[in-house]
């Protein structure tokens, strides 16, 4: 299942993805906290419409019948910026009824913001300002997205 997930993810194959997904999954990560089912569906979609030059590896993919996990990492250059970033992600699931039913990546807050962000984020991106700023941002972008294209 996972390496379908992250097969999917790497051809921008939003709807596979989606459809992994249980009915009353959640999701969380450092700038998406606490997502739904809905939610991380959407979020999934805008991040691949929105990554133009995207390129998604994965690695170390362990599972049992009930948990699993991965590292992967994505390329792609941040829209607000302009600017590259490399993001190293340790991904872990929990499954029930054959779906995704709990997800969760951890990253480097601070290394990802010192690619994404420059200067803002070498100096400030270790800071709950810095941080909820993002979360603030991504979040109201979600919103947006789900209003806009009617998830």
């Amino acid at each position: 299942m996972i390496s379908r997930f992250y097969t999917a993810f790497q051809t921008k194959d939003y709807r596979t993805m989606q459809d992994m997904y249980h009915p009353e999954a959640t999701f969380r990560d450092p700038v998406f906290q606490d997502l739904n089912a809905a939610e991380v569906k959407a979020m999934w979609q805008m991040l691949i419409m929105a990554g133009k030059d995207l390129q998604v590896t994965f690695s170390q993919v362990t599972a049992t019948e009930d948990r699993g996990s991965c590292l992967w990492e994505a390329r792609y250059t941040f829209s607000r910026t302009g600017k590259r970033v490399h993001n190293i992600i340790r991904s872990s699931f929990e499954f029930r009824d054959g779906k995704i039913f709990r997800h969760v990546d951890e990253f480097d807050f601070w290394r990802w913001s010192r690619q994404a962000l420059g200067v803002s984020g070498l100096l400030l991106g270790w800071t709950p300002f810095i941080r909820n700023k993002v979360r603030t941002t991504a979040r109201r972008g979600l919103d947006n997205f789900m209003r806009d294209n009617a998830v």
